[in-house]
């Protein structure tokens, strides 16, 4: 079966570093969707503490990346990917599906 999203190497790593920083157990992170910005939608990233009957489960060697069931129809095809440059680092999403960005980059829509 293929999964939702793919995660690069580079976002495992850091999930890997963050996940071992947290002072308390996770599940994994969970990826999910918010109403926001100019163009109404942004990506979410939060630890997961439990899973969720319907969340979808990615597991990749010991990382696991739940996505949001109310998210996975604008999530799929999509790639997260971890990105270091000069000024910033963060994760990043390569996603299909956008179909425009806002001018700040905080928001998309489908």
């Amino acid at each position: 079966m293929r999964q939702a999203i793919t995660i690069s190497q580079a976002a495992l790593e850091q999930v890997r570093v963050l996940l071992q920083k947290r002072e308390k157990p996770s599940v994994g992170i969970r990826v999910g969707l918010k109403t926001k910005g100019c163009n109404g939608l942004a990506y979410s990233i939060e630890y997961a503490d439990d899973r969720h009957a319907l969340d979808e489960c990615i597991v990749v060697d010991d990382v696991t990346v739940l996505i949001d069931p109310k998210a996975i129809m604008f999530l799929i095809g999509t790639e997260m990917d971890f990105v270091t440059d000069k000024f910033q680092s963060g994760f990043v999403f390569n996603n299909p599906n956008e179909k425009g960005r806002c001018g700040c980059g905080k928001s998309f829509h489908v």
